[in-house]
């Protein structure tokens, strides 16, 4: 019998905070995330303990954690202070991801799947750095105040997992809420590369966030990630044009103690 998911981390998490809890002055890398739909659905965390990392457990708020179906325009991808990549480096993405916390206290994302328009990115992201990067056909359209992000899977599978998601815009939050800044205000990524956790940092400006009302949801990705499909509308849909952030080199590893 495998052993139980551990959901409680050995200290407390961090702040969450609507800031970077630093700069990082020499970037691994560097990208522009711009027009992002953020949609999310609230989970029990038991339900996606076992889908996290080893060293991290979910994060929650009010008890729960939240299933995020993300999708933007990757922009100008870029290693080290160089210029970013025009072509290469721009493309549209939407991830699955869920939220995590590690022994350090640490609040991350998990991405489940990452899916993207670039085969190059996807291969070498996949192969280099055991990013669950896929292939899909993808495009962004934007109309008056509504934007239109479509995606359907190449490689590797399930060939077909698709998603079509419109929202419209609203007025820009002045003060978001502490979910609000919980979905989004993210500082690292959890990850395991060769079987052993990884913790990469991050930074960019504050999130500009938007009210956004959802037209249409029609996907199956989050199912084709490994978690159960969403019954109903998510409980929150927010809209960014977006920021430029920085990652930093990988930390010391996240690792939970176990007994």
């Amino acid at each position: 019998m495998p052993p139980t998911p551990q959901l409680q981390p050995p200290v407390s998490p961090d702040p969450i905070s609507a800031d970077a809890p630093g700069t990082i002055a020499r970037p691994l890398l560097t990208q522009s995330w711009l027009d992002l739909a953020f949609l999310h659905w609230a989970a029990e965390p038991a339900a996606v303990a076992g889908l996290l990392p080893p060293g991290t457990v979910p994060d929650t708020l009010d008890g729960l954690t939240y299933v995020g179906l993300v999708a933007f325009r990757m922009h100008r991808v870029g290693w080290f202070r160089l210029p970013g990549v025009p072509y290469l480096g721009t493309f549209p993405e939407t991830n699955v991801r869920l939220y995590s916390v590690d022994a350090h206290g640490r609040r991350g994302v998990v991405f489940r799947s990452l899916d993207a328009s670039r085969l190059i990115p996807v291969a070498v992201a996949r192969l280099g750095f055991r990013m669950p990067y896929l292939w899909s056909r993808m495009a962004i359209r934007a109309e008056g105040d509504t934007v239109t992000y479509t995606s359907s899977r190449r490689w590797p599978g399930p060939r077909g997992a698709h998603s079509r998601i419109t929202v419209r815009v609203g007025e820009r939050i002045e003060e978001p809420t502490e979910l609000e800044h919980f979905l989004t205000a993210r500082w690292g990524m959890h990850s395991a590369f060769f079987g052993r956790p990884v913790y990469l940092p991050n930074a960019h400006p504050r999130w500009p966030l938007h009210r956004a009302g959802l037209v249409e949801c029609d996907e199956d990705l989050v199912a084709a990630a490994g978690l159960p499909k969403p019954t109903g509308p998510p409980v929150s849909v927010l809209y960014s044009p977006g920021v430029s952030a920085r990652f930093d080199r990988p930390a010391r590893p996240a690792g939970i103690p176990t007994p």
